[in-house]
């Protein structure tokens, strides 16, 4: 009697999603190409990955990367929720009324277009290199992105809901409450995550132009003294931490506003 896999667990096998396989498996061969470079090795700066990885633990537990990450966590929160705050109520507002579009939209699609980074070393040089230019840094990133996805999402609104909340002769705020916001939610949350992306940006540039702090601090010191594997185990938990927020975040907008996708996801 041949010895096999049933059809059965073929069929299952076949019917399962493998997106967390082969994103595993990318992952591993990452890591794999980098410990082989980094043994041979290509660049005296390149460190293997077992050696970034044991300088990722250690910086763990001398509680310098957590102090570093605390650090410049403040002003990337209070950037985004400035940015949010703001980027919501403006995109909304552009969507809904034609001056406001005409006034601020050119204003924003170029802020999204142009490389706003250059503008750091101008805010440094008018607010100092405190606090507030920091978070000034992150929201220059991240509004733009959050304001121009809600001007979309509110222009998209399906125009039947509107003409069937007219013709139940409801108001103005109760048309935008009860039928533009709840249907503009899925985009103006994409925006959000896509913003919070932007701001992670904003906060790294402005640390590592503005002033040497938190995981700037730990990036620029560990350089200067050719520690390149606390180097390059900052930079990658700083990929790693944006990547899971985001993630995450993405993962919370298929459960709320795609259930169609939650399979997929």
């Amino acid at each position: 009697m041949p010895v096999g896999p049933t059809p059965s667990f073929i069929r299952w096998i076949a019917t399962r999603d493998h997106t967390l396989f082969w994103r595993l498996l990318s992952l591993a061969l990452f890591c794999g190409a980098w410990e082989v470079a980094g043994q041979i090795p290509v660049n005296y700066a390149l460190p293997p990955f077992s050696q970034t990885f044991m300088a990722f633990v250690g910086m763990l537990a001398d509680g310098s990367l957590l102090s570093a990450y605390a650090t410049t966590l403040q002003p990337l929160v209070i950037g985004i929720v400035i940015s949010a705050v703001i980027g919501v109520a403006v995109g909304v507002l552009m969507g809904l009324r034609p001056l406001a579009e005409w006034l601020a939209a050119p204003v924003f699609i170029v802020m999204q277009a142009a490389p706003m980074a250059a503008l750091i070393p101008l805010i440094t040089f008018v607010y100092g290199i405190g606090m507030t230019s920091k978070v000034l840094a992150v929201t220059v990133l991240a509004l733009p992105v959050i304001v121009l996805n809600c001007y979309k999402a509110v222009r998209n609104v399906n125009p039947s809901l509107v003409a069937m909340c007219r013709s139940f002769q409801g108001t103005r705020w109760q048309q935008v409450a009860k039928i533009v916001i709840p249907d503009a939610s899925p985009l103006i949350f994409a925006g959000l995550r896509l913003g919070i992306s932007a701001g992670f940006i904003g906060i790294v540039l402005a640390e590592l132009l503005i002033t040497p702090t938190g995981i700037g601090d730990l990036i620029t010191y560990h350089r200067s003294v050719a520690n390149y594997a606390e180097m390059y185990a900052t930079i990658a938990s700083i990929i790693v931490f944006s990547a899971v927020t985001v993630g995450g975040l993405q993962r919370l907008e298929v459960s709320l506003f795609r259930p169609e996708k939650r399979e997929i996801a």
